[in-house]
């Protein structure tokens, strides 16, 4: 008799597919299916992650004890079905044009499974939010903590809170949809220029150089917040519940003007409103944050759901909330979904102890997904003759700091890729912050999207508080905090000048991962859970004298982060990136045969 208990969990159909795999409570792999399939945002069925969670397990599916499913499809069928009825007959073609992947797909998990992976088990089911409470305080560093998710919809949920203690988990309230503090992001995202699920980054990083102007036009005339963070929305103003489109006419008029059209100039009003609709979701979740403190009187917090990604709010709810301590689930969105229903059956359904996490997270910093051996990398290249570069042992960190030292970019493959959104050292490209031209050069040249974009900074773990005004570790890239004021360097006033300009003007002494307001969103890196990108940014330091470099995804605009090498190689050939690092081999461009393509493979990808 087997002596382990695996717990396999999906999460699809909806945007960014994933499955997680668990043993006895462990976390032994998570991914989304994106990866595999280069699809960004893909919400097919994850055939690809599931066969790779088996493969890390080292098990067949019929090893498999339960399998469970992030979301209860027949609430979120009842959700859909009763919209419609509101608003009928507006909307039918959207509902028509759904009908057929309900019919035969949604409504069929347990079919799916079985016809997919060859499951004959039953499939078990999860509540999204419950999902979404569980990946955010099972793996997190307390023993007991209040909870908040906040995201678009699950079922009927939009937000819930409640609290966890050892093994249990307590939801004390929900707010139910129509009224979303998800949506309601998502709808200026759209009306914005920018798409749906995957843009709404941009309108984060396009807020400092705005005015949140129309803030009180918003709270007056779109949403009604109350003072426990729970809102309201003024349904006159959008199309969502036909499934049409996110914003109507009236809303173009409140806003004198139609949306913006994805790809045209951005303008003033586009920057001042993501300002506004920016400090509304601010202001709305530290309302949810005070309230949950009030009803659960915890001294730490767990935080999920989408609107958990707004890192420039976490940094608030750090800074002004009530909470000495929070945690936030670094796959916050649906793709974290999965791990929380795996572990949602591991405690709540099976009824086991949650082991004392003695002040750590079971996260394992997020690095769960694939790795390539050093061997796999060797045999690619050399297969396909990509000339490439041995590391001499104990040389390679200051190698690769001495080419980013150097102004060159440097893709960066090492170890088992991140599960999340955030690339965290594992398949990132590098840059030296000190430059004044690495923004710009790594946005146009690399990544191919908006110039006005900020990058992240690496920073080593007890170096942090000398760059940044923060006392605690970022390890995930979910916290936004400030430049040190003396690193700061004066501005001129921004009213005048064109984004461009402003983008010109230098920040502070590590100008790449200054943002306009002198705002950066941090990971801080320690040598326990990635002790190879800890070197390099030791030897950058030894080099330079600054503990900080550039971290951003390896990836373009459109395309996932990569997985493989092959992924890894590709991007390097189609972009500027100067040298590749896979493991122990280190590639030169100028080396390099020349990339052939049929094609301009940038029209292919997913862009806004």
């Amino acid at each position: 008799m087997r002596d382990s208990t695996y717990i396999l969990s999906i999460s699809c159909f909806y945007h960014d597919s994933a499955a997680c795999i668990v043993r006895n409570g462990d976390i032994l792999a998570a991914v989304q299916e994106e990866r595999f399939t280069r699809k960004k945002h893909d919400p097919k069925f994850p055939k690809n992650a599931i066969k790779y969670c088996l493969e890390e397990a080292g098990i067949a599916i019929q090893d498999l004890d339960h399998v469970v499913f992030y979301d209860k499809p027949f609430l979120t069928f009842e959700r859909l079905l009763m919209s419609y009825l509101t608003v009928a007959p507006k909307g039918l073609r959207s509902w028509l044009e759904s009908m057929p992947l309900w019919l035969g797909q949604k409504l069929h998990i347990p079919k799916i499974v079985q016809r997919e992976t060859g499951y004959e088990g039953d499939v078990l089911f999860t509540e999204h939010h419950e999902a979404h409470a569980a990946s955010a305080f099972y793996p997190s560093p307390f023993e007991e903590a209040s909870i908040l998710t906040v995201d678009g919809v699950g079922e009927w949920a939009t937000a819930s809170c409640g609290f966890g203690k050892d093994k249990d988990i307590t939801l004390l309230r929900e707010l139910h949809f129509p009224d979303s503090l998800g949506l309601l992001y998502s709808a200026f995202t759209y009306f914005c220029g920018f798409k749906v699920n995957s843009g709404e980054y941009k309108l984060m990083g396009l807020a400092p150089y705005g005015m949140p102007r129309y803030k009180d036009l918003i709270l007056s005339e779109i949403v009604d917040l109350k003072e426990d963070g729970s809102i309201r929305l003024n349904l006159s103003y959008f199309d969502f519940l036909g499934g049409l489109r996110m914003t109507n006419r009236r809303f173009a008029k409140l806003f004198a003007g139609p949306r913006r059209k994805p790809e045209t100039d951005i303008t003033q009003r586009e920057m001042d409103i993501a300002a506004s609709i920016q400090s509304v979701t601010e202001e709305t979740v530290l309302r949810m944050v005070n309230h949950v403190y009030k009803k659960t009187n915890q001294k730490n917090l767990c935080l999920a759901g989408g609107v958990a990604l707004n890192c420039v709010a976490n940094g608030r709810i750090l800074r002004e909330g009530p909470f000495e301590n929070i945690w936030i689930q670094p796959a916050a969105g649906d793709a974290g979904g999965a791990l929380g229903a795996a572990l949602s059956v591991w405690h709540r359904y099976l009824g086991n102890e949650r082991p004392n996490p003695t002040g750590h997270d079971s996260q394992q910093g997020s690095y769960l997904g694939p790795s390539f051996p050093n061997e796999t990398v060797k045999t690619f290249l050399e297969t396909k003759n990509y000339p490439y570069h041995k590391f001499d042992p104990g040389k390679r960190a200051k190698i690769i700091a001495e080419q980013i030292s150097g102004g060159k970019i440097v893709g960066y493959m090492t170890g088992r890729m991140e599960f999340g959104p955030r690339a965290l050292g594992a398949r990132s490209i590098l840059g030296d912050p000190r430059r004044e031209d690495t923004q710009s050069v790594m946005n146009l040249k690399i990544k191919y999207r908006e110039s006005f974009r900020p990058f992240a900074p690496s920073v080593l773990e007890e170096k942090a508080s000398e760059y940044f005004d923060v006392d605690r570790p970022s390890p995930y890239m979910l916290l936004v905090t400030s430049v040190r004021e003396g690193r700061r360097l004066p501005q001129p006033s921004g009213e005048e000048m064109s984004m461009s300009e402003r983008l010109k003007v230098k920040r502070s002494d590590i100008p790449a991962i200054t943002h306009l307001d002198y705002s950066a969103r941090l990971q801080t890196v320690n040598q326990k859970q990635k002790s190879d990108y800890y070197a390099v940014i030791s030897e950058f330091e030894r080099l330079t004298g600054c503990a900080v470099i550039v971290n951003t995804s390896f990836n373009v605009r459109g395309e996932p982060i990569i997985c493989t090498p092959q992924d890894a190689y590709r991007c390097f050939m189609r972009t500027e990136i100067d040298v590749l690092v896979m493991e122990n081999c280190i590639l030169f461009k100028k080396e390099q045969p020349p990339w052939k393509e049929k094609g301009d493979w940038r029209n292919e990808l997913e862009l806004d």
